[in-house]
This record gives C-alpha cells, sequence and structure tokens, in this order.
C-alpha cells in the first residue's frame, strides 16, 4: 500500500526487513524505532492504524507504539509538508534569536508551529536541542543543518524550498 489507507501493508521486502532487524536485537522490541522509521518513509505519517499495524508486528499493544510515537518527536502523527523546518529553542538558540526566527517564519509562512502551509510546501516545527550550538540560532530543514541564523538567511533557505 502506499500512502495512509486504511489498511496499513509493508511489501514483503520492508517485512523481510523489518524481520531483519527485530534479529539483530535480544528483544525483537529494540528494533521498533527503526521499523517506525520504515513506516513513515513508507505511510508519508504515523496514523493510528499504522500504529496498530506496526504493533502487530512486534506483538505489543498499539498503546505501547502510539507511546513511542508520541514521546520522539520525529515521528509525525498527521501528514506533514513536502519539507519539515524545525527551529531550535533551547538555550544557545534562544539567547541568540530563535524566538525571533520563529516569529519570521510564521509571518513569512503564514503558520504556526506544528502547522503545515496550505499548500502542502513546509511544515514548520519548534525542537528541542538540535546539537549545534556552535551554529545558534539554528534550524533543520528536512535533513540539512542551517546555522547563524538572520532572517534574510531565513528567507533565502525558504526560496530554495520547492
Amino acid at each position: 500500500m502506499t500512502g495512509n489507507a486504511r489498511s496499513p501493508e509493508f511489501t514483503a521486502e520492508q517485512l523481510a526487513e523489518v524481520r531483519r532487524l527485530q534479529g539483530l536485537y535480544p528483544d525483537k522490541r529494540g528494533a521498533l524505532l527503526p521499523a517506525l522509521t520504515l513506516a513513515q518513509e513508507t505511510f508519508g505519517w504515523i496514523s493510528l492504524e499504522v500504529e496498530e499495524y506496526v504493533a502487530g508486528l512486534f506483538e505489543l499493544s498499539p498503546a505501547h507504539v502510539h507511546e513511542v510515537v508520541t514521546f520522539y518527536t520525529l515521528y509525525f502523527q498527521q501528514p506533514k509538508g513536502r519539507h519539515v523546518v524545525a527551529v531550535c529553542h533551547n538555550l544557545s538558540c534562544h539567547l541568540l534569536g530563535a524566538k525571533g526566527i520563529i516569529e519570521h517564519l510564521t509571518q513569512r509562512l503564514g503558520v504556526e508551529v506544528g502547522e503545515t502551509t496550505p499548500d502542502g510546501r513546509v511544515t514548520l516545527l519548534s525542537v528541542e536541542c538540535l546539537c549545534a550550538c556552535e551554529l545558534a540560532p539554528m534550524m533543520q530543514v528536512d535533513d540539512r543543518y542551517e546555522g547563524l541564523l538572520t532572517p534574510e538567511k531565513v528567507d533565502g533557505i525558504l526560496e530554495g524550498l520547492r
């Protein structure tokens, strides 16, 4: 299946990968995070149906998987934009202007933190430390770190997101 239809299901190759990952750990639950990452890559986000499907693969309750999904900010519980912009709001970034960067992004994108632009282009997040304090204020754009941010630099980054 593709997307988040009612009955999510991995392909045979993906199931083999989940079983391989489960075999790497003394307790197969150790492979839950990579399996959830695979689920998110496959289905786009982690719906309650996906949580239930993954729970079945691990012989866990859906509530257990839901607790894991809601604990980690890397899992999306609703469809995300084509690009994810995550601004660090921890101490170093906060002291060097993260609040102003977030305000600039909300104005520029026309969404609040946690929302996706109406065209589905960008999801804006405010996150805990991204472990790049030397680049403060900084943000993660998809898999790329952008640091020493200014409103002008943020505008240039946004222009590059299609």
